[in-house]
């Protein structure tokens, strides 16, 4: 039974008795009596405290309303003070008249709990509500005592999932700082734990993916710079494919995906898959980064521009290169190393004639040339401008690209 713990008092009618004033005929008097100072305005009280239900929940949203009127019918009780709850429990109230009140907890206009509230001039009351207490868990209604034992089962639940959740955090924390540091192995165990205990947020994914790619590149330089194989490599890198594509699978799945979690992983996946040999699936990959978050869509494209022609180095053939530079040329055209790129995925084209001269393919000088506008000082610049020498161009620093048709 899923119900809200409500308390139904019928409030007793209490006799006030007012006091009234009786007046004695006055004399005649010769003369105007001397007149009576007027009493000084009583200070105003205050009052304050904090409330919680049967349950020990904070009455969050609640108000404490203060009545001189003992009408026994509290729906048509007059109130004079109205003082909300915050977050935590807590109400103030303040600027009240001196009186005897009755305070009343309500929460979503329901009265809940209720006490005798008297408050002198300048006086700042302390008036907690605890319905935690014997005498007011009696006064339930069985149906109201079972809902009562279902809110305590579902707020201890509550509690150890926010423990739980507490707790990842803060190995969610301690990896990053370990990635950060290059400790992988810690961070790989620490987020396999985390999704183990909790498997159903991407975000523990995304971050055991991170923590293994780094260790499989770590990896992967280090064989390189000492000139040896690393059998392990392919399954550091599928380990950490894996994972991303968990985490995209979960985000995926979720009310509302995130697209930057789409974007950030897909970027990640992409790296992974290309260190693989999986070209195309990384491609596509970057693709879905750049459709996920437009606004960096040069970043993923580039990033795939970079993979295919590495991986095109590698096989002698630059497939999809050339395309993925014109992608991130379009989202970014200052972007001087895409230039550069599709420069080195044209070259393959360039042809002799009969006579032995470098015929240019379309597009080649044009890229070139803007490299060289954008970054006349770059690593690149020397090789471009050889290769423009060998095809007898002269470097046109002054080149603009035209404009870019937009989408």
């Amino acid at each position: 039974m899923k119900s809200k713990v409500r308390r139904i008092v019928g409030a007793s009618a209490a006799c006030v008795l007012g006091i009234a004033t009786l007046g004695l005929a006055g004399r005649l008097m010769a003369q105007e009596p001397a007149a009576t100072p007027a009493p000084a305005a009583a200070a105003d009280a205050s009052v304050h405290g904090h409330v919680q239900d049967a349950a020990g929940t904070p009455l969050a949203g609640g108000a404490v309303r203060l009545s001189t009127d003992r009408n026994p019918n509290t729906l048509n009780r007059k109130f004079d003070y109205t003082f909300p709850i915050d977050a935590n429990g807590d109400y103030r109230g303040t600027g009240i008249k001196p009186g005897n009140y009755l305070g009343i907890a309500f929460k979503q206009g329901v009265p809940l709990d209720y006490q005798a509230m008297p408050l002198s001039a300048g006086e700042d009351k302390t008036a907690d509500f605890d319905m935690t207490r014997q005498a007011y868990v009696d006064k339930l209604s069985p149906a109201e005592r079972e809902a009562l034992e279902e809110t305590k089962k579902a707020n201890a639940a509550a509690m150890a999932a926010n423990a739980v959740i507490g707790n990842l955090n803060k190995m969610l924390k301690q990896a990053r700082t370990d990635i950060q540091a290059g400790n992988y192995p810690p961070a790989i165990k620490a987020m396999t734990d985390a999704t183990t205990a909790k498997p159903d947020i991407p975000l523990l994914w995304d971050t055991l993916g991170d923590a293994q790619l780094d260790e499989a590149m770590a990896a992967d330089n280090a064989a390189k710079a000492s000139h040896t194989a690393d059998s392990s490599l392919t399954d550091k890198y599928t380990a950490a494919m894996t994972s991303y594509q968990k985490a995209l699978e979960l985000n995926a799945k979720a009310p509302k995906p995130d697209d930057q979690t789409t974007a950030v992983v897909n970027n990640q996946l992409g790296v992974a898959l290309g260190k693989l040999g999986k070209t195309q699936e990384a491609a596509a990959a970057y693709d879905a980064a750049a459709k996920a978050d437009p606004k960096n869509a040069a970043k993923y494209y580039y990033n795939e521009a970079v993979t295919l022609y590495n991986a095109g180095v590698a096989k002698g053939k630059m497939d999809g290169v050339a395309e993925a530079a014109d992608k991130t040329i379009a989202a970014d055209p200052t972007k001087a190393d895409a230039y550069y790129l599709k420069s080195q995925a044209l070259a393959p084209e360039i042809t002799t004639t009969p006579d032995g001269k470098f015929v240019a393919p379309p597009g080649f000088v044009e890229a070139c040339n803007k490299y060289l506008e954008l970054a006349p000082n770059g690593i690149h610049a020397a090789d471009v401008k050889t290769l423009l020498a060998a095809l007898g161009q002269q470097a046109e620093t002054s080149y603009k690209a035209p404009p870019t048709k937009k989408k």
